[in-house]
């Protein structure tokens, strides 16, 4: 059974699993209050208190996304090993967990990870939990991508941007 959410034209193959689960969803990194699931003809819906509801049922009940993130997580602990002393090029985003704009931010991270495998290193950094190394970096709000190379950082990309702001940055860093 195939599952589609609608906004975002993206489908997903739906198991027989329990609790039920979206193999390979390309819509997780929306926000839950704008997450629409359509099964036609039967529509379920999501609250963000209560979770997914079939319209007959009174109970709701839980969908789990099995995408695999690309990008690696790096925090103070693993950051001089990881990101300073790193061989190859590195691409750290800064995001927080509470951040809708850096969900989307994930997943284009995580597409740059498959696409530049072997040339760069991409990793994930919350600055709630890790407000050391965001302060140290100035890291004022979230996103922001930073690219290190050699340990040192040579660009970063703030906000919210299409794919190809981050290949140029990449692709820059990666011509030096």
């Amino acid at each position: 059974m195939a599952w589609t959410c609608a906004g975002c034209h993206s489908t997903a193959t739906f198991s027989s699993l329990y609790p039920p689960v979206l193999q390979d969803c390309g819509f997780s990194s929306l926000r839950p209050q704008t997450l629409r699931l359509l099964n036609h003809p039967t529509r379920f819906s999501f609250s963000h208190q209560k979770g997914y509801r079939l319209p007959q049922s009174p109970s709701p009940f839980t969908i789990l996304c099995l995408r695999d993130p690309k990008a690696m997580v790096v925090t103070g602990k693993s950051w001089d090993k990881l990101i300073l002393n790193s061989d190859v090029p590195v691409l750290v985003e800064f995001y927080a967990s509470w951040c809708g704009p850096c969900r989307m931010v994930h997943r284009v991270i995580d597409e740059i990870a498959m696409d530049y495998t072997g040339r760069l290193k991409c990793f994930v950094l919350n600055a709630d939990d890790d407000l050391e190394i965001a302060e140290d970096y100035e890291i004022k709000a979230v996103p922001v991508v930073l690219l290190f190379k050699n340990g040192e950082k040579r660009e970063s990309v703030i906000g919210t941007m299409p794919k190809e702001f981050y290949v140029a940055a990449i692709e820059r860093v990666l011509s030096t």
